[in-house]
């Protein structure tokens, strides 16, 4: 898909544009800016002041100044003390993007020439994650609320430099956007069909595809997925991505695992009415799954990594699961269904034995809007993280801090373990009230390889924000592109 905006770093071409953007560090002095007249500082340093603009990040300060003979509007706009330039660039765009105003001039002359590169690639990345609409469906939108930004154009900067360090960024932009898109669609649009139709183009930036249709579901063994599925008109799937960077053929890779389930009615357990709605984006665990993999083949990762989504949807027709039912999953082990709205448990214990089984990671990690009991806890601050490895779980709560898609570590223990115990089957897919996000990450680690290292994400609260925030408008987030990405190249790249 292509980027809401375009990038260009021509200093030429953006001293054409009408409005100029000057990024500042915090606490930034009037004489670092460029070449002003002593009527034009004065008239800075009155404005900052009378706005309190110290340049922190995110900040804005708009002004109209002299310039040869002619008035000029400037914005400036703060990166604050730890040269958080994406933020600058997402603050600007959020204030411009619908302004009527087609393309912005981002003047570095106040940033450090060594850093003016990788300045300019961070700004277009956090202005390019905050420019992203889906208004597709709205069809009486008026024209002074439809985006008209187009373009940023950079000065002060090499464009060799600016356009190699853009890369990266802009591959992880794809990724994070692809998530959204996928997140946003409504569930009539997005089925798992359909989202494997979506994916079926990736292969053309050299990743591999498998997709296994339900007969293929049903030759492996995977009752608990299907079982979710059998309710629904809609066919499930499985999709296999894969990225071999390093070279070596016969490397066992990193596995992500995702949920997704492209609605989730809650089956027979149905869920309230208020706010269902909002269950087309119970696939957000595959979104990200998909979008990571998007961003590391277009930048061309040095890592072998497979991520695999189990794709379903899960209604209550006269063919759906009951609360009552077992079913035998792929890997042997038997489950009583107690509560059909459990379903993304299900989906993922068969096709985390479908990867282990097929690819002999040594790594998963699975990503799930999984239970509404880690909204209540966590709110939509933190991912949650479960894992039978300290080195891993310390290695994910890194690359949270350091990408911002941030992750807490729960506990997990056989005292929980105890509580899925079934009195008719080898366990039940809930436990009790108390606990539930627990006793979901204890649910999944039964169908984890003892030599396996494994992390299960809880993302229930991250995916979709109901306010903007810095790097998105109210909608899908991407949360989890970001985390993946940062995880991969801090850990497994070679």
């Amino acid at each position: 898909m292509a980027l809401p905006l375009n990038i260009y770093f021509k200093a030429d071409t953006a001293d054409k544009q009408a409005v100029k953007v000057l990024p500042v560090k915090e606490g930034f002095s009037v004489s670092e800016l460029p070449d002003f007249s002593d009527e034009a500082r004065a008239l800075i340093t009155l404005a900052a002041k009378n706005a309190r603009f110290t340049g922190k990040e995110g900040s804005l300060l708009e002004v109209v100044l002299p310039e040869k003979g002619n008035v000029r509007q400037y914005v400036l706009v703060g990166f604050g003390n730890d040269k958080a330039y994406d933020k600058a660039g997402a603050a600007v765009v959020a204030r411009f993007l619908t302004s009527g105003l087609e393309s912005l001039a981002i003047d570095l002359a106040a940033v450090k020439k060594k850093e003016t590169a990788k300045a300019a690639a961070s700004f277009a990345y956090g202005a390019v994650l905050r420019g992203y609409k889906l208004d597709n469906y709205r069809t009486t939108l008026s024209d002074d609320k439809k985006p008209s930004l187009k373009s940023l154009y950079f000065a002060e900067v090499d464009q060799k430099e600016a356009e190699k360090a853009w890369q990266p960024f802009s591959a992880l932009a794809e990724g994070i956007l692809f998530t959204r898109m996928l997140v946003t669609e409504p569930g009539n649009i997005l089925y798992p069909e359909s989202f494997v139709e979506h994916c079926k183009p990736l292969a053309e930036i050299g990743l591999s595809v498998e997709i296994l249709d339900e007969a293929a579901l049903r030759e492996a063994g995977m009752g608990a997925l299907l079982g979710v599925a059998q309710g629904s008109a809609r066919s499930p799937r499985l999709l296999a991505l894969r990225w071999n960077g390093t070279g070596k053929p016969d490397s066992r890779p990193v596995a992500f695992v995702g949920k997704g389930v492209t609605f989730d009615s809650g089956g027979i357990s149905l869920k309230p009415g208020a706010g269902m709605e909002g269950m087309k984006w119970d696939m957000g665990g595959a979104g990200a799954v998909v979008g990571v993999m998007k961003a590391l083949a277009l930048r061309k990762a040095k890592a072998d990594i497979i991520g695999v989504c189990g794709l379903v949807e899960n209604m209550p027709d006269a063919n759906a699961q009951r609360p009552g039912d077992v079913v035998k999953t792929m890997s042997g082990q038997t489950v009583e269904v107690i509560n059909t709205d459990a379903e993304g448990r299900l989906v993922l214990c068969d096709v985390l034995t479908w990867v282990q089984k097929n690819y002999k990671p040594e790594v998963i990690i699975d990503l799930a809007t999984l239970t509404g009991a880690m909204i209540i806890s966590l709110g939509h601050e933190y991912g949650g993280l479960f894992s039978n490895c300290e080195k891993l779980a310390d290695n994910l709560v890194k690359a949270g801090r350091s990408s911002g898609d941030a992750l807490w570590r729960l506990p997990m223990g056989d005292a929980y373990d105890k509580l899925l115990d079934s009195h008719i089957a080898d366990m039940k897919n809930v436990g009790p009230r108390y606990g539930g996000s627990i006793t979901a990450a204890q649910f999944l680690k039964r169908f984890i390889d003892k030599d396996v290292r494994w992390a299960h994400l809880d993302i229930a609260g991250m995916v979709w924000a109901d306010k903007a925030d810095t790097f998105w408008d109210k909608g899908a987030t991407g949360y989890g592109v970001r985390l993946l990405n940062q995880l991969v190249s801090d850990n497994f790249e070679k």
